[in-house]
């Protein structure tokens, strides 16, 4: 492959290595040069243009990238058509993602040129959901070294999937005095929706007191039944392969494989088996909704992959798992849980200093500047994403369309941004436990922006705001807790959020970013030449 500066003459059939305007034509990055282009190019001027030419024996982009993601596709997995030299990979099925971590290895290592990026290996992922992508660097590459990437790649595929299994779980709980039922009833809650994404069932749901004998009797009664995985949630901690649950499931005729994972939460985590069955002895961390060491083994296992003490030990690095806030299982975007996180979106303002024109209304990168705020909101899995409307609220609807949020308007709109954002708050679900204020007329705020708020309120779920800040001073979007919302209430004028989080003081968690986004909005047309041009 050759590149470099073409004469404009000799460009026919180049491919251009950067894009091209003139005051008449656009010639873009990768497109092949036609008769045409190159007479119009010649027309306003250009005499040379940096361009690719393909030798023989070359391979170009797109075609070398189809042939190596066919090749690494493999159950549970489907290939896109390729672009720009890239093509994705896509779970077919929800499950277990399973890499053939050395062939991605020694496939990364054939080239600088050739080059695959996947999620981690065993992460649990959904039916659609992006689990790795093939990238071609150059514009083309040698026949050679796509054989060599071809080769690297011996033996099963190296990406697939495995799907979840229908299965039924059979859930015994051991009870102390102390423990309430409700305590009970609320971890059954969080265990279906930990097993909802597989399509599987709570089979079973017995409760005996925290003694060895009625555990072993109840162990060995469901081993027998139609539970195809057994979980026990302890009253109190499995501490060694002597107490209650380990013991009760020797007793019954099973056997402890392993106690205890480097993995936290969730270290005092048992595995056993019994009549070929596997058993979880849960630990206390697994009542709760986050990630912890029980979520691990109960995906692979509901996915049909063993985990055995091996498997367990290899799971030091990266198992840290204390700061990390994250669902227990990837879920459909927009899906609401309780506790979740919602989002408001501001747009009834009446864009006084934009002049004649809405400013929500105004295109920035193919769509209007409202819509760019409300996709971040909703691709950063907020639910529900509430937009609050007032001037113009027809037009501004309309720039919503197909959106899947919820509208509210403000009729009061003219009175400032209290207002609407009082409009808001109220209409929030009694589940949502925090909600993300964004202004509409911010586009370039990202989903990471909103992505580390939302996580370090998770981290800090004791504090009562969450703001971005630039260089030491704050910025949009915030994140209110439920404790604010009846203040919120009480706001008038246009100061909207700020004397909330002034009163709130060293209970506020301020998150540094170094990206402007949480600083810029439009409020005027220079501003919104700014980012047009």
């Amino acid at each position: 492959m050759q590149f470099g500066p073409i004469a404009i003459a000799e460009a026919v059939g180049c491919i251009a290595a950067h894009t091209i305007r003139t005051a008449t034509t656009i010639v873009k990055k990768g497109a092949a040069i036609t008769p045409d282009m190159a007479a119009k190019l010649a027309e306003a001027g250009v005499t040379e243009i940096v361009a690719v030419r393909l030798e023989p024996g070359d391979v170009d982009e797109n075609s070398a990238a189809a042939r190596l993601a066919a090749r690494m596709a493999g159950d549970g997995v489907v290939a896109e058509a390729p672009f720009t030299g890239r093509v994705n990979l896509f779970a077919s099925a929800a499950g277990v993602l399973r890499l053939d971590v050395g062939a991605i290895d020694a496939f990364n290592a054939v080239d600088e040129a050739i080059t695959v990026a996947t999620l981690p290996a065993l992460k649990a992922v959904v039916a659609g959901e992006l689990v790795a992508t093939v990238k071609i660097i150059p514009y083309a590459v040698p026949e050679t070294q796509v054989e060599a990437a071809l080769a690297a790649l011996t033996g099963a595929p190296a990406v697939s999937v495995a799907a979840y299994r229908p299965s039924k779980v059979a859930v015994i709980s051991t009870l102390l005095p102390g423990l309430k039922p409700s305590v009970v009833d609320k971890t059954l809650r969080v265990l279906r929706e930990r097993l909802e994404p597989a399509s599987a069932a709570l089979a079973v749901d017995r409760r005996v007191p925290h003694e060895t004998g009625p555990l072993a009797a109840a162990i060995a009664e469901n081993a027998a039944g139609e539970a195809d995985i057994l979980v026990v949630f302890g009253a109190s901690a499995i501490t060694d392969r002597r107490d209650v649950i380990p013991q009760a499931l020797v007793d019954a005729g099973g056997q402890v494989e392993h106690l205890g994972m480097p993995v936290d939460p969730g270290n005092l985590l048992m595995l056993g088996t019994i009549g070929g069955k596997p058993v979880i002895g849960a630990p206390g961390c697994a009542r709760s909704p986050k990630e912890n060491s029980f979520d691990w083994v109960l995906q692979r296992r509901l996915a049909g992959i063993p985990v055995e003490r091996a498997d367990v030990q290899r799971m030091g690095v990266g198992g840290l798992l204390m700061e990390i806030v994250s669902r227990p299982q990837p879920r459909a975007p927009g899906q609401h849980e309780p506790g979740s996180v919602a989002g408001i979106v501001l747009a009834a303002g009446q864009s006084t200093r934009m002049g004649a024109r809405n400013k929500l209304l105004q295109p920035l990168r193919g769509k209007p500047i409202l819509r760019h705020a409300v996709e971040a909101q909703l691709e950063a899995g907020l639910s529900p994403v509430l937009v609050v409307t007032g001037h113009e609220r027809d037009a501004v609807e309309a720039a919503l369309a197909e959106l899947p949020v919820r509208l509210v308007h403000n009729p009061d709109y003219t009175s400032g941004l209290a207002g609407s954002l009082k409009c808001g708050v109220a209409a929030l679900p009694a589940e949502a436990e925090g909600v993300v204020i964004s202004l509409g007329d911010m586009p370039n705020v990202t989903v990471p922006v909103i992505g580390r708020l939302v996580e370090a309120h998770r981290a800090q779920p004791d504090m009562l705001a969450v703001v971005p800040t630039l260089f030491g001073q704050r910025g949009n979007p915030v994140l209110l807790t439920r404790a604010l919302f009846p203040a919120v209430s009480l706001l008038v004028g246009d100061r909207g959020a700020r004397r909330l989080l002034e009163e709130a003081g060293e209970r506020v968690v301020e998150v540094a970013f170094e990206d402007p986004a949480i600083a810029i909005d439009v409020d005027t047309p220079e501003a919104l030449r700014a980012l047009q041009g």
